[in-house]
C-alpha cells in the first residue's frame, strides 16, 4: 500500500489488529518530534493528520479539530499535558541515542535517563510537548 496516495476509505479498510490514534495540538510539530528523536516516518502529513510508521507498524496523529464529533475531545485539557498514564513503547529504538536527541530537541523532556531495568530492558522516558510518554527500549 502506498501511504502517500491511498484514499482515506481504503486506508481505513486496510487497518487490522490494534490501532493507535493520538490526539495532538499540532500534528506537524509532533510528527517532526517523532521523526527527529525516534527515526519514525510521517506520511500524508498535514495540519490535521499524519500516518506514522515505526519499524513496519502504523499509527495515526490527529489534530484536535478532526475529532469535532468524537466524545474524546470533551475530555482533553485545553492546556498542559494530556498523556498521563499512557506509555508508547518503542522496542527498536536505542534509549541512549533517543535521550541524546531529546535533550537537543526544544519540545522534548527526558523524564527518566536511560536505565537498565530488572525486566530485561534498557529504557528511558521522553515526554513530548503534548505530555505523552515515549519509551525507547532495548533488550539487555
Amino acid at each position: 500500500m502506498d501511504l502517500e496516495t491511498i484514499s482515506a476509505d481504503d486506508f481505513g479498510r486496510s487497518l487490522t489488529g490494534i490501532g493507535l490514534n493520538i490526539l495532538v495540538r499540532d500534528v506537524r510539530a509532533e510528527a517532526a518530534f517523532l521523526e527527529q528523536v525516534f527515526d519514525m516516518t510521517a506520511h500524508r502529513l498535514s495540519k490535521d493528520f499524519a500516518i506514522m510508521t515505526y519499524h513496519g507498524q502504523i499509527f495515526q496523529l490527529h489534530a484536535d479539530p478532526t475529532y469535532g464529533a468524537n466524545p474524546l475531545l470533551s475530555l482533553l485539557p485545553e492546556a498542559g499535558p494530556r498523556g498521563a498514564g499512557a506509555e508508547f513503547r518503542l522496542y527498536e529504538t536505542d534509549p541512549d541515542e533517543a535521550a541524546r536527541r531529546a535533550v537537543a530537541h526544544p519540545d522534548a523532556t527526558v523524564l527518566q535517563a536511560p536505565t537498565d531495568k530488572p525486566h530485561g530492558l534498557r529504557e528511558c522516558y521522553v515526554l513530548c510537548a503534548n505530555g505523552y510518554a515515549w519509551v525507547p527500549s532495548r533488550r539487555l
